[in-house]
């Protein structure tokens, strides 16, 4: 049993590289040296060259991190080096909930130094070489000492609460866990841009003026109430631009990035935030919200029922059974059918997107979207043509050549309607 699941774990990481790779592979046979012919009137030459040099560099660029991060995890595994750290951080304490804490807490360090010089080539290097970074290197360390920090806070008492729920619950651990993963989404929702944000970007309200009536015109013809309107200086990290709609009830709030601001029309700006306003009005909050906790309650359920099963500390190289082995072990076994789940949320999501889409324009104006949709995949220098497979497995938005075309069609019968 213990050689069988030993041999199923180092399959499944094997077999999890190897179609990533296989995707991104896959989504390069793409690109064309010339403008292909459904990007007429969206990139010219120069610009689409300039997008295909980027897509080239942050594939290249993430084989070479992903490869080398696939190489350390399996090395670690066929090591037992989980299971050193494991005997380790017991001859320090012998509590099982510091044992984990301190478990995953060296994992998460040695995860955050590992990925460091990735994020910091990622956007010193390549962002800046094609004029996205705004970023400096105070900026930079800064985000990735407070997002450390906030992560020890945060998840360390989310983790010890799961822990002890994990020790005390018996059967019942999945939903109890749930019930505390679920109120913390939740409330995540609600107050994330009113808690977290403010640790790394600047708020301020939306200033009268042109944008701000046009806006609250469009809200009272939708009937939708919105008196929180902020924009966000994403600009002192990036050029690319940026709105999403986050909170709810009374807590909603719509947020525009200040480089979309500048880069759109005011009817643009405005046929984007009917799109978003799209998305609170057609409920895609709480579908998200329940289909992740459907996963998510389902995932735990399976591991409640096998988590005490010693083969999982023993194939990671400890004679020892605990929470954070069995985590590790059941997280690359579960693998395979959180993906699936994963493939079925981003399906959903892509629904949304076309919905939220119809909204902005039935109620406002699709061809505002459209061609904001246009400005900001071009600035952005986002891949028009990806592959159907790379889409089907990440994408959780549909392509912009597929917004276009459902766009196209509705404001055609919106036009006919209308005559």
């Amino acid at each position: 049993m213990e050689l069988f699941v030993y041999c199923f774990i180092l399959s499944i990481l094997i077999l999890n590289f190897g179609v990533e790779r296989w995707l991104d592979y896959l989504n390069t046979t793409n690109w064309s040296l010339g403008l292909p012919p459904e990007l007429l009137g969206i990139y010219d030459e120069e610009k689409y060259k300039k997008s295909i040099a980027y897509e080239k560099s942050t594939y290249q660029f993430g084989v070479l991190s992903e490869s080398l991060s696939f190489i350390t995890i399996v090395v670690i595994f066929i090591a037992g080096g989980f299971g050193w750290l494991d005997t380790l951080v017991r001859t320090w304490v012998s509590n099982p909930i510091h044992v984990a804490l301190i478990f995953f807490g060296i994992l998460g360090l040695i995860a955050e130094v590992f990925s460091l010089p990735f994020s910091w080539y990622g956007i010193f290097v390549i962002e800046e070489r094609f004029g996205f970074n705004k970023s400096t290197q105070k900026i930079f360390f800064l985000d990735q000492l407070k997002s450390l920090v906030v992560s020890v806070i945060i998840g360390g008492l989310i983790l010890y609460l799961v822990i002890w729920i994990y020790l005390i619950a018996g059967s019942l651990f999945w939903l109890y866990t749930l019930i505390v993963i679920g109120s913390f989404s939740l409330f995540m929702a609600m107050f994330y841009s009113s808690i977290i944000v403010p640790l790394f970007n600047k708020q301020t309200p939306l200033e009268d003026g042109e944008l701000k009536t046009a806006i609250s015109t469009f809200c009272s013809q939708a009937g939708f109430v919105l008196d929180n309107i902020f924009v966000i200086d994403g600009s002192k990290r990036s050029t690319k631009a940026n709105a999403y709609f986050t909170g709810l009830g009374s807590k909603k709030r719509i947020v525009l990035y200040d480089t979309l601001i500048s880069d759109l029309t005011i009817e643009e700006i405005v046929a984007v935030l009917a799109h978003e306003t799209g998305h609170y009005k057609k409920h895609h909050i709480w579908y998200g919200l329940f289909f992740s906790m459907v996963s998510m309650g389902f995932m735990l359920y399976v591991f409640s029922l096998v988590s005490s099963n010693p083969v999982f500390a023993k194939v990671l190289g400890s004679d020892i059974p605990g929470f954070h082995l069995a985590v590790i072990s059941f997280g690359i076994l579960y693998s395979p059918l959180s993906m699936i789940f994963g493939l079925g949320l981003n399906h959903l999501s892509r629904l949304n997107e076309y919905q939220a889409d119809r909204f902005a324009a039935e109620n406002y104006n699709g061809q505002f979207l459209g061609s904001a949709l246009k400005k900001l995949s071009v600035s952005n220098l986002s891949n028009l043509t990806p592959h159907p497979a790379y889409v089907f497995f990440h994408y959780s938005h549909p392509t912009l050549m597929q917004r276009l075309r459902r766009l196209s069609t509705i404001n055609k019968n919106n036009e006919n309607h209308e005559i």
